[in-house]
């Protein structure tokens, strides 16, 4: 028996068939944009190391591998000169330390606030409040940790405090990189299921214990990406340690002290009047390459992390 089917289509109507579909050029230059913006973005890469790693070849035919590492000494500018970079290496990883002290407790007090804690209108009012202070231009944090904390700090503390000092700087720093750990903070919370609040709060959990026992190791994996972000680029700034830290590069875990941070060198010994085929002037690459290498560390542990904390829902 056959069974005639009933078509429902109106009349005058245009039937297209379900197969062919019409080309969505506007989708094929939206994937070209995005593929060329990801290249951009490995060939800055690659271009940095290409710009990195002949001068620093160079710089180690003349100096040896114990000397930079294993030497306490840096003063490529004296007679006789001297290139341990451990002072450097140091100073950058105490006024980071400093840093992160500073930023990972204020910031995630702030992202755990605007995610449980704040109304939709707080929330929408205070973070592009918070997030200003990514905008202001480093130099300004500078001259603030400069002319301002550091005479607060040698008002307060009952020791002497140097004019130029990491403490101030690394104060003002993670004052700087708050912004970075809250906002991404605040957006991976933001990103856990109600549902996981809600069957907590079922079980009588209080709002604290949903926070930090529930939301936070919910969002744990951007969490970590967010604290090492803000690592990065306590690691990478130039201009607040160049100003509060000083120039000096001393060897000590005084944050009391001036100091000077690989950054800081590099901005300095670049701007100067060294000849370009000299090797003072290579030992600016040198210590670049070193801060590449420790950036790219740190960026690649951040993955891991981010991989093994990392929480999937559906």
């Amino acid at each position: 028996m056959t069974t005639n089917s009933v078509s429902n289509t109106a009349p005058g109507t245009v039937r297209r068939s379900l197969g062919r579909t019409r080309p969505r050029y506007g989708e094929r230059v939206i994937q070209v944009v995005l593929l060329a913006a990801a290249l951009v973005s490995v060939a800055t890469t690659v271009g940095i190391v290409v710009s990195l790693v002949p001068p620093t070849v160079e710089f180690f035919s003349q100096v040896s591998w114990r000397e930079f590492f294993g030497g306490t000494d840096w003063a490529p500018l004296f007679n006789p000169p001297g290139y341990g970079v451990w002072p450097l290496v140091t100073a950058t990883l105490l006024i980071t330390g400093i840093a992160i002290l500073v930023a990972v407790p204020l910031g995630l007090a702030s992202a755990i606030y605007l995610s449980e804690y704040a109304t939709p209108r707080t929330r929408t009012t205070f973070k592009p409040i918070l997030e200003i202070l990514a905008g202001i231009p480093t130099v300004v944090y500078g001259f603030f940790a400069l002319k301002f904390v550091t005479p607060q700090l040698q008002h307060l503390l009952p020791v002497n405090v140097d004019v130029f000092n990491a403490l101030a700087a690394g104060i003002v720093m993670g004052i700087m990189i708050i912004p970075t750990v809250a906002s991404l903070s605040e957006d991976a919370m933001a990103a856990v299921p109600q549902a996981l609040r809600h069957g907590a709060y079922a079980l009588g959990s209080t709002k604290r214990t949903v926070s930090l026992r529930v939301v936070v190791p919910a969002a744990l994996s951007g969490i970590v990406a967010a604290i090492v972000l803000g690592l990065s680029r306590a690691v990478g700034e130039t201009m607040i340690v160049a100003i509060a830290a000083g120039n000096q590069p001393n060897l000590t875990f005084n944050p009391l002290q001036a100091m000077q941070t690989m950054t800081g060198f590099i901005a300095s010994a670049g701007s100067g009047d060294l000849p370009t085929a000299s090797l003072h002037y290579k030992t600016i690459f040198a210590v670049g390459a070193l801060l590449f290498v420790l950036t790219f560390a740190m960026n690649f542990l951040s993955i891991r992390l981010v991989r093994r904390f990392r929480e999937v829902y559906e």
